[in-house]
């Protein structure tokens, strides 16, 4: 059976290509976008959040408030 599957590979290279090309295909593509969405968390949305943070806690509200009247 594996050599009559090798053999069909063989005489057909577009469909070899479409069986196993688009599979590669789509893991290189997925992979590149996990990478870039990975870069993007790390390098811009973590910083960002950071010196949020940080501002937040050198600038932030005082605690004093009011009491409330209930």
């Amino acid at each position: 059976m594996l050599a009559a599957i090798a053999r069909l590979f063989l005489l057909r290279p577009l469909f070899t290509t479409a069986i196993l090309g688009v599979p590669v295909l789509i893991l290189i593509a997925v992979g590149l976008f996990t990478i870039m969405a990975v870069k993007l968390l790390v390098f811009v949305v973590l910083p960002i959040a950071v010196i949020v943070w940080v501002v937040r806690k050198l600038f932030g509200r005082p605690d004093s408030t009011p009491p409330s009247t209930f």
